[in-house]
């Protein structure tokens, strides 16, 4: 059994899953112990219950029919180990990124050399195909064809063939009244250098900034610049980014065939300068263990060992396992699970959002019970 918002954060229902075949067996129209004894009362024979932990369907199965009930154990479990991360989130930064002093050594300010104006550009898309403009022409010049037949050969208009052929070099075309021209950017590339220096490397912040300090270009002649800054002073890769609460506490709780080389290599170095959470991550494994095996009747001796520990959080959780505890052996112990009824609740979802929210609960209960 589990609840399903009839109106989210207003009005909820409960719905009955066989376990055994996976088919829903009735809508409620509320979660409420007395309603839901009523109909466990109504139907004699039920001998397991899956439930999550609400207090309501643990005393409704109480109530309605003496059998088995489960809780939804791992996840309570999972919230006491994020608890004890949260406690020791200061040891979680490698020792090195804290004690690590960064000493005021001058910057280094990249710089990249003008190009005189008298020489022409070696690099750069319109040069390339300038160059191979003027080879081909000249190629085609010695096998004794025309301009006009070059020009319709190659594309190009007539005056253009002219040109190319006139220059005994392609060096002697790119030499111009462009080349070696000031930029827009010029009085701002001393402010951009020493930026690039200090790591940033972001062209869109950096048009950001000089646009605050009167900056009248467009943004792409400083993306173009700072591309001749990335390939002529790559930066080295950024620093890892320190481990957060809640990758700890998933690198812990998460299967270990499911991390991968360094998901698995990192949590070490953690639990080694934390006792606590090595501790903690210790009872952890044990527990998945008892729930995996279904070792239900070892779990008295799991909890001797926690209350030995001083881990605040696992004790809250261990109180917790102590107000159910015949529900929660049992849960260790057989071989049934509340995963059926997830599904039928994520169908309800959709078969409200296909009446568009506006159905009663008996035209809802027939549509979920008919579709099965």
């Amino acid at each position: 059994m589990d609840e399903f918002a009839l109106r989210k954060g207003h009005n909820y229902g409960t719905i009955l899953v066989d376990i055994d075949t996976r088919r829903p067996v009735d809508l409620l129209p509320d979660r409420t112990t007395a309603t839901v004894s009523a109909w466990l009362a109504d139907h004699p024979g039920v001998e397991v219950i899956c439930r999550d932990r609400s207090t309501a369907y643990a005393e409704a199965g109480r109530l309605g029919a003496p059998d088995a009930v489960r809780w939804h154990i791992w996840k309570n479990l999972v919230e006491a180990v994020e608890k004890t991360v949260i406690q020791h989130r200061a040891l979680l930064r490698e020792p090195e990124e804290t004690s690590l002093i960064r000493t005021a050594a001058p910057v280094k300010t990249p710089e990249l050399a003008p190009r005189p104006s008298g020489e022409p550009r070696h690099s750069g898309r319109l040069s390339d195909r300038v160059r191979e403009q003027h080879a081909a022409v000249h190629a085609l010049l010695d096998d004794g064809l025309g301009m006009r037949t070059i020009g319709r050969r190659l594309g190009l208009t007539r005056n253009t063939v002219r040109r190319l052929a006139r220059a005994a070099t392609a060096d002697e075309l790119l030499v111009g009244q462009w080349t070696g021209r000031s930029s827009i950017l010029d009085p701002y590339k001393p402010y951009l250098h020493h930026r690039w220096a200090e790591g940033c490397t972001v062209a869109r912040r950096l048009f950001e900034e000089l646009r605050e300090r009167g900056y009248p270009g467009g943004e792409s002649v400083v993306k173009r610049y700072v591309q001749q800054l990335r390939e002529a002073f790559p930066h080295d890769d950024p620093p890892r980014k320190h481990p957060s609460v809640r990758d700890v506490t998933s690198w812990i709780t998460r299967r270990p065939d499911r991390l991968d080389d360094d998901q698995a290599r990192r949590p070490k170095t953690i639990l080694a300068r934390c006792l606590e959470l090595d501790r903690t991550a210790e009872h952890m494994r044990s527990f998945a263990e008892l729930m995996s095996n279904r070792q239900g009747q070892q779990l008295d001796e799991w909890i001797e060992r926690v209350q030995a520990d001083d881990l605040p959080a696992l004790h809250a959780f261990v109180t917790g396992l102590g107000q159910d505890l015949d529900a929660v052996v049992a849960g260790l112990s057989l071989p049934y699970s509340s995963g059926a009824v997830e599904g039928h609740n994520n169908k309800i979802k959709m078969l409200k959002r296909q009446m568009f929210g506006r159905a009663n609960f008996d035209l809802l209960r027939k549509r979920v019970l008919l579709a099965a």
